[in-house]
């Protein structure tokens, strides 16, 4: 871990133009805690407003000298854009300031290379940063060696950046393949589950909405837990047995974000995949956030985007505990919580069961009382709502709600 005295100073650089004015103010301050999460620390700011940004310097010949003066005085180590910087625009501004400049992207990727722990989600990210990189690498090759580490250089590192393009390209390749192999296999899995009837669950939202810890809420999971940007990256699966009996599955997803490049999205392809399936998404919001709205935005746009926005949606309005007193809700159906909270935790697992009721198929079936084990399994696999032993015909009628695919339904004739 990097120590308060390691800590690189940082210059935030945004541009207010007509797209970007109604989240400028919002968006350079979710800049200042990703700094925080790379390990940076802010001490200097230059915003400019402009009908468009500098095809060029992407700021204007004044505000760029200003900026160079502002790193001189600050004596920053690295100067971040709220934006995405086109290869060209970085080497421009590299000519008049001569310190590491990234952007907003290269900041996101940088925390993903930090946060990633599994094999996959490492190549993931390496993969992203590598192709993210590759236009960029005649302007940023020797700046990189001669700057040394830090933000925006976590992940495949200087040496691999100076390298030929082609070795990059191999590599790149290369990364694809494990990544395809790694797939295969969750594919399977997730066709397990699917055919063995078990009702799943995926959690979304956005980054630092709460997610984790709801799902070490419902599931005792022992997952990572922190109050950052992006804690969760590698997707999670865990078992989650209901009030009813029934199993179901729960998954975390890496958190979304305002203006999250298509490279992440592509790169976390298989940590969303394993929420693309699932049966109903539990949709995840800190009610506490000051631009609640503009993340429930981000979320829903990013779920048509990924081809979600089909699946069963229940808003969960997390962090009660810390949200306004006028606290009101934008999203239908929703539960307003505090994962914290075990009363509030029931409440969920309530509401969770009337979406399953809502989304699964009723059935009705007979069992014969020596059919023990066939009882027990529905109890684990469907919604069992009921089971009432009928003396005269020494048998049970069970009834419940299951899920169309599942193979009850051939095997047992449920109706």
């Amino acid at each position: 871990m990097e120590t308060k005295k390691e800590q690189e100073k940082v210059v935030l650089v945004g541009v207010q133009t007509r797209e970007t004015n109604s989240d400028f103010t919002y968006s350079l301050k979710e800049l200042a805690q990703l700094t925080e999460t790379a390990l940076g620390r802010v001490v200097g700011e230059l915003t400019q407003k402009r009908e468009r940004v500098d095809s060029r310097t992407f700021l204007g010949k004044g505000k760029l000298e200003e900026l160079a003066q502002l790193v001189e005085e600050t004596e920053a180590d690295v100067v971040i854009f709220n934006q995405a910087l086109t290869p060209g625009q970085t080497r421009n501004i590299q000519e008049v300031i001569d310190i590491k400049i990234i952007d907003r992207i290269q900041l996101i990727l940088d925390i993903f290379a930090m946060r990633a722990k599994s094999k996959e989600g490492k190549l993931q990210v390496e993969l992203a940063q590598l192709q993210y990189m590759l236009p960029r690498l005649a302007g940023q090759g020797i700046g990189l060696s001669r700057l040394g580490g830090g933000i925006g250089t976590r992940g495949p590192g200087e040496t691999k950046l100076e390298t030929d393009r082609r070795h990059i390209r191999d590599q790149v390749n290369d990364i694809k393949k494990t990544l395809k192999e790694t797939e295969k296999h969750r594919s399977r899995s997730r066709i397990q589950r699917k055919e063995s009837g078990i009702f799943q669950v995926g959690l979304i939202g956005y980054t630092n909405a709460g997610k984790s810890t709801l799902l070490n809420a419902l599931t005792q999971a022992d997952t990572h837990e922190e109050d950052q940007l992006f804690a969760t990256l590698d997707p999670l699966t865990r078992k989650l047995v209901l009030p009813t009996g029934t199993m179901v599955t729960l998954t975390d997803t890496v958190g979304f974000i305002q203006d999250l490049p298509t490279e992440l999205i592509e790169a976390f392809q298989s940590t969303l995949e394993e929420t693309r399936n699932v049966d109903l998404l539990l949709h995840v919001v800190d009610s506490s956030a000051e631009n609640m709205a503009g993340h429930e935005r981000t979320v829903i746009k990013l779920l048509k985007d990924l081809g979600m926005d089909h699946i069963p949606l229940l808003t969960v309005y997390n962090k009660k505990d810390l949200a306004d007193q006028l606290f009101s809700p934008g999203l239908f159906p929703n539960v307003f919580i505090s994962a914290r909270d075990s009363s509030d935790v029931v409440i969920l697992l309530e509401e969770i069961i009337n979406r399953m009721k809502s989304i699964m198929i009723p059935y009705q079936i007979r069992i014969n009382v020596s059919e023990g084990h066939k009882l027990v399994r529905l109890k684990q696999e469907t919604l069992l709502t009921s089971e009432e032993y009928v003396e005269e015909a020494n048998n049970y009628l069970v009834k419940g709600f299951i899920k169309k695919e599942s193979k009850w339904n051939g095997e047992n004739q449920l109706k």
